[in-house]
């Protein structure tokens, strides 16, 4: 089902994106500080269904409200003229690797302990067997 998901994702994000028209310079900052904040909220998500305590609510006002904030700075930053959306950036991607590490040690223990049972269990049918 999930697959199915992110095929279908994936191909709509290709027909969209060579039709779409091209960003231009002056946005393009904007946008892509406010991928980097969504892709954090992803990342805090699926850590959260993990951890089994994921909130629908919780998940779409970080993915929205990062966003818009992480915008919002880098708005202040250009009247400023000082690159605030530096910092954005390093906090947000500090985060994904961390949300990263997370998703990665839950699934190596899961198939650590998979592969234990497998062992146990193929010693168990040697020993009925001998």
């Amino acid at each position: 089902m999930i697959i199915i998901a992110i095929v279908i994702g994936c191909v709509l994000g290709a027909i969209i994106g060579l039709n779409a028209p091209t960003i231009s310079y002056t946005y393009s900052g904007y946008l892509a500080i406010a991928i980097v904040a969504a892709l954090d909220s992803v990342f805090g998500g699926l850590t959260s269904v993990l951890k089994g305590n994921f909130n629908l609510k919780i998940f779409l006002s970080g993915f929205f409200g990062n966003a818009i904030l992480s915008m919002l700075l880098t708005w202040l930053g250009v009247k400023l003229n000082v690159d605030i959306y530096l910092a954005a950036i390093v906090v947000f991607v500090g985060r994904m690797f961390t949300n990263l590490a997370i998703i990665r040690r839950y699934y190596i223990e899961k198939w650590s302990k998979k592969e234990v049972k497998e062992e146990i269990k193929n010693e168990n049918e040697k020993k009925t067997m001998g």
